[in-house]
């Protein structure tokens, strides 16, 4: 596939295979609080997205797209031709995009605290003014911005910062021109036939619990957990809960708490 690197990941458990793709600007290591509840249950692969942690950035300019693609690459380089893909916040907006140009290849979607409308235009324009931003200044204009903001938990501000500024300045201005531009894939929701599973934190101060409850009023079948006292972060906030949910929205027959 052309221009699409394969991609930096961990894999780690047995059973159908779970790829975990991570929120912006952050990488995979935010869903390690997750595999000791996963792991017996899943095959679960954590990748680092084009340009964040050890994933080389895509050599034309991305789009949610051109992100699923090289999971994709992945996918297939691992010779896994269907797999369950939960997506958080911008992980979600990719794994729509998998939806939408690869929805053959779903055994099941997870989306977590994410949505799928697009950026309204002052949003847009803010993103597109922070990548200048982070083009001048580095990484730290995004972890100024969004490490206290991440988590309910205070505890979490300063573990989250010091991920943020580990990123590539490349890949986060990237990602920001690819979420602003992304388009609404609210009419996409209707056509999924394959299990669909909705988790957001109830404290989400960066996507609004509202949006996933307006995914699930058009995907009839989707199960719906929503989390009281969590922020955007729920697997790291409450991992028990979020792989609780995945576990039995995902797989309704495993056990939705412990191993």
């Amino acid at each position: 596939m052309t221009g699409v690197p394969v991609l930096a990941y961990t894999r780690q458990g047995c059973g159908a295979p779970l790829v975990l793709v991570h929120g912006f600007p952050l990488d995979h290591t935010t869903w390690e609080p997750l595999l000791p509840y996963l792991t017996p249950h899943f095959d679960v692969i954590l990748p680092d997205l084009s340009g964040f942690g050890d994933s080389a950035a895509l050599e034309t300019a991305p789009d949610m797209e051109a992100y699923a693609a090289a999971l994709v690459g992945l996918l297939d380089a691992l010779q896994l031709p269907q797999s369950f893909v939960a997506g958080h916040s911008m992980g979600g907006y990719v794994s729509l995009a998998f939806a939408r140009c690869y929805g053959q290849r779903l055994l099941g979607l997870g989306l977590i605290a994410t949505q799928a409308l697009p950026d309204i235009p002052e949003r847009k324009a803010s993103r597109y003014a922070t990548a200048a931003q982070v083009a001048e200044q580095g990484a730290v204009v995004v972890a100024d911005a969004m490490s206290t903001k991440l988590s309910a938990n205070p505890a979490h501000a300063p573990i989250l910062r010091n991920l943020i500024l580990r990123q590539s300045p490349i890949g986060i201005i990237a990602a920001l021109k690819a979420m602003a531009e992304r388009p609404d894939l609210t009419p996409l929701l209707s056509s999924f036939t394959f299990p669909v599973a909705i988790v957001h934190g109830l404290a989400d101060d960066l996507i609004p619990p509202d949006r996933s409850r307006e995914m699930k009023t058009i995907i009839s079948h989707a199960h719906f957990a929503e989390i009281p006292g969590i922020g955007h972060m729920p697997m790291m906030e409450a991992p028990q809960a979020a792989a609780g949910a995945l576990k039995g929205l995902l797989a309704p027959g495993l056990p939705k708490d412990g191993r």
